[in-house]
């Protein structure tokens, strides 16, 4: 048995640029021979939903797994892994980089992850090893495209959430997304340019690889707009408004509840621990109409309502932006109500 090993000389690669599936898994191995000693043999077995086989070796036992390769793990991927180890048996994730919070979300379900720096985990029969002690490999970046810039993901989310927008004249998209044509022309050239369109006609464009727009989008969401959004964190001057969160007199058109909030108003199935709103409303609004407090510590997280035209009722952001919320709070809780929300009300149109 091995458990948190840790060598003080080792040799790692510090760069890695393009690589293909199969250039992740070699790295690995080699970073992870290098550094430990530990072997392993990756087998491409051509199937549709896995990407292989890894063979590990540690002293005299071979322990084996299927292999699911990804160039990032983000939380959004989570649900449809913790699935295929359902099924599938043993598993192993191999990634070019594996965040903190998901790893110790994977340990949790007891699925082996093994990084490109040759940091893994496995806990398979009488197998454990857990080395982590190689620093991340930093993430590549989308260089020069607008589709992910702050202002391309809010157009980008308003074309998720209303597909014929895409093919209506850029300066009515402009004024629904409120933003300047120029930038509607250089967010759909960003699109084209990583497959997620194509041109039917020359005015006329269709949706590829839809799933994985929506994958991209809900982690750049995270990472690059929502911090940008945020008017502050706060508390309720009473503490049983927080319990009786449902019974704030919201403005409809103005502010909306998202994160687990909203989860619960969709699926009757979450207990907010804490609660997210999106709202047009000033900081004085909230204050006067609602009680809330400014403090740092507080329970309740309130962002700029950046969308038009969504048509939900129930003082609900759009299922798709709760769904973000709730995927990448990384929480399990909020990982179940996700994956419900998906199925029931966004399935159909990824």
């Amino acid at each position: 048995m091995f458990t948190n090993m840790k060598r003080t000389r080792f040799r790692v690669r510090t760069k890695l640029v393009n690589m293909r599936d199969n250039e992740v898994i070699h790295i690995a191995l080699e970073n992870l021979k290098n550094n430990v000693g530990i072997t392993g043999k990756w087998k491409d077995i051509g199937a549709d939903d896995l990407d292989g086989m890894i063979d590990i070796k540690i002293e005299n036992r071979t322990t084996k797994f299927n292999i699911e390769v990804k160039k990032e793990l983000r939380i959004h991927q989570l649900p449809k892994i913790i699935e295929q180890a359902k099924h599938l048996g043993p598993l192993m994730i191999v990634a070019y980089r594996i965040f903190p919070k998901i790893k110790e979300e994977l340990r949790q379900r007891h699925i082996a992850y093994l990084e490109a720096n040759g940091n893994i985990y496995l806990n398979e029969g009488e197998t454990m090893v857990w080395i982590d002690t190689q620093k991340p490999f930093q993430p590549e970046r989308d260089k020069g495209n607008r589709a992910f810039t702050k202002t391309g993901l809010k157009v980008v989310f308003q074309f998720l959430i209303e597909d014929n927008l895409i093919n209506r004249p850029y300066r009515e998209i402009a004024e629904q997304t409120g933003t300047a044509a120029g930038n509607i022309t250089n967010i759909i050239r960003g699109l084209k340019q990583e497959g997620f369109i194509l041109p039917v006609t020359k005015n006329e464009y269709k949706y590829n690889n839809k799933q994985q727009l929506l994958n991209k989008w809900i982690a750049a969401y995270d990472l690059r707009l929502k911090p940008d959004i945020k008017i502050g964190t706060f508390r309720f001057l009473k503490d049983e408004d927080f319990t009786n969160w449902k019974k704030l007199p919201f403005h409809d058109s103005k502010t909306r509840w998202g994160g687990e909030p909203a989860g619960d108003l969709l699926t009757n199935n979450l207990r907010p621990a804490k609660l997210t709103i999106y709202t047009n409303e000033t900081r004085n609004d909230l204050i006067k109409k609602y009680q809330m407090i400014p403090d740092q510590n507080g329970n309740v997280e309130v962002y700029e309502k950046f969308w038009k035209n969504d048509q939900v009722k129930d003082n609900i952001a759009p299922p798709l932006l709760v769904y973000a919320d709730l995927i990448n709070a990384n929480d399990r809780r909020c990982t179940e109500t996700a994956k419900r929300i998906y199925d029931e009300l966004l399935q159909n149109k990824f």
